[in-house]
Formats: C-alpha cells, structure tokens, sequence
C-alpha cells in the first residue's frame, strides 16, 4: 500500500516544533526560506566556480542502481570542478567506466576518519548561500552533508538514528520512506535493507516487503523533507541534483556512539543489548536443539511483553 507524504507549505519554526515535530512522521515542506543557493546553484558555472578544484571523493557505478550492500560502485578521486561538471552531464566524454555512469558525491569531513561533514568547513565558499530552517536547538547540530548525484542515481534504502532535513536544491527528488513499525519486513543488512529495487522487489526473496506501507513524495527544488530518525528511506534523482542534509540529535549525548561520525551507527543502549543477546543465545547453544527452541520462544514472548508492547513506532 502506497501513501503520498504530506506537503505543508510556508510554516515557521513555532509550526513545525508543536505540530508537525511531535507526530515522527516525514512530510515534505514547502515556502521555507533557504537562502539565495535554489537560484545561484542551478547555474553549474557557478557551483564549479564557487566550488574551485578541491579533491572530492565520490561513488562512480555503471548502473544508476548504487548497491552499498554489494559494492556494485567505486570509489575515485576528482577535483570538485569536474565531478560537478560530469555530473550534470548525460553522456561523458572523459569517464572512468562507461560514458553513461552515474556519480555520487556524499561530502565528507576534513579528516574522514574524524570529522563529520559540516558544509561551513568543507565547502565556506558555498556555504553562505545557503540558510538551515531553524527547527531544532543550535547546540543540538550534529552535522550538514553536502550531496550532488546524476540524473537517475538511486541510492540503497537505509535508515538513520538521528533526525534530519533533507533540503532539495537543485533538481527533482523522488522519495520513497518506509516506517519503522515495518522493520521486520525491510530484510536488513546493518542499516541497510537488502531490497535494492524497491518499485519490483523479488516476491520469492523478500516476500515480506510487499507488505510493508510506503510513503512517496517528489521533491522539488526549494522543498525540504523531514526524515524522522529510524524512518527508511530510498531517493531516485529525477534530473542532476544538488542538496544539503541536515542531522541534529534529539535524544541525549549518551544515547549516540561518541565514534559515529556519519549519523548511522545504532544508538549505544541498542549496541549493549545486541552484545548481551549474542551471549544469551550462545549459552543456550550448550542445550539439545529442541530445548533451544523452547527457550528460544520463551525469550522472544519477554521481549514481546516487555518490549513491543510498550509501544509501537510509527
């Protein structure tokens, strides 16, 4: 069954923190101001000028179905300037694989290892072009992500543990959200679900999926989308595109591994419980296969009572 996100136009902050917020659920935001970089940004002049030659690490693929599960992609090396100018294009006359690849740049910190993106830093001269809506507490910023991709890209469906604005510059998005409430029917790999094509999904490998809601919405330029954390979500570039995610952290510092500078490692009690179940279910390996079984449903009815129960995601 297929939802189409909500699209509410020209709130402001006091809208968006007592109505919209509270209800965890993504919705497309039209009318916010974001600055002068919807006009300025279309121009690829500009974005090359502005943005200089600076080394970029982007995902190159044959096919625009980028596959992060399998690696179907690799990584390269250009200067800003000519990734953009590659990636606005439809045919390449200088390529690393085919004249029809796609590219992907989803920008990186200073230092990869230890830095998270933050478009201030990496990208100053563009960066004032830009305006973030301010939605959430400055001091809760956790990081903004500087993303351009070929027209076609589709990106692997994943979710994150913190919530984000995902503000659509340049070109049309196609958005494609799926609850959390249907984790148990996305077939995942980390956070990532194994499903890569999510409009003809195998019915004989991933029966379950065909089950599960799906919330659509095109993003055009200027709009913002609200991706509630643990909300998955798949993006298709509808043409060249150019945007800016913006993550914040609404739960307590304690709850995010310290380590985590992409926004998508489990939250720390999560981690801990996971570590605790992998020794649960290796001591039960010291009884007969039948017991374990017996045990083994006798745990999940706790969890079902202690846990689910409670209270379900959206």
């Amino acid at each position: 069954m297929t939802f189409l996100l909500d699209v509410v136009s020209n709130i402001d902050a006091s809208v968006f923190i007592e109505h919209i917020y509270p209800k965890r659920r993504p919705v497309i935001l039209r009318g916010v101001d974001i600055g002068q970089c919807v006009d300025k940004w279309r121009s690829v002049n500009y974005l090359t000028t502005k943005g200089g030659g600076m080394p970029v690490k982007i995902h190159v693929s044959a096919t625009p179905q980028m596959d992060f599960i399998n690696k179907n992609f690799t990584y390269k090396s250009l200067p800003f300037d000519k990734f953009v100018q590659r990636a606005s294009e439809d045919e390449h006359e200088e390529f690393f694989e085919t004249k029809t690849e796609s590219y992907y740049l989803r920008a990186l910190g200073d230092d990869p290892r230890k830095d998270k993106a933050d478009i201030h830093q990496q990208f100053p001269q563009l960066a004032d072009d830009i305006q973030f809506p301010k939605f959430f507490p400055p001091d809760k910023f956790f990081s903004s992500v500087f993303r351009i991709a070929s027209k076609g890209t589709q990106l692997w469906t994943h979710y994150d543990v913190m919530d984000n604005l995902l503000i659509q510059v340049v070109g049309r998005k196609r958005v494609i959200l799926y609850s959390p409430a249907d984790v148990d029917k996305m077939y995942l790999n980390g956070d990532k679900s194994e499903v890569l094509d999510v409009d003809n999904p195998d019915p004989e490998r991933f029966p379950k999926f065909l089950e599960a809601h799906r919330h659509e919405g095109i993003l055009e330029p200027g709009d913002i989308l609200f991706i509630p954390a643990l909300w998955f979500h798949n993006v298709i570039y509808k043409d060249y595109g150019v945007a800016v995610n913006v993550f914040w952290k609404h739960l307590n510092d304690s709850q995010y591994d310290h380590r985590d500078i992409y926004g998508n490692k489990d939250h720390v009690p999560f981690s801990r419980a996971q570590q605790i179940l992998d020794r649960a279910l290796k001591t039960l390996e010291e009884l007969p296969e039948e017991y374990q079984s017996f045990y083994g449903h006798r745990l999940i009815s706790r969890i079902e009572r202690k846990v689910l129960q409670k209270g379900k995601p959206p």
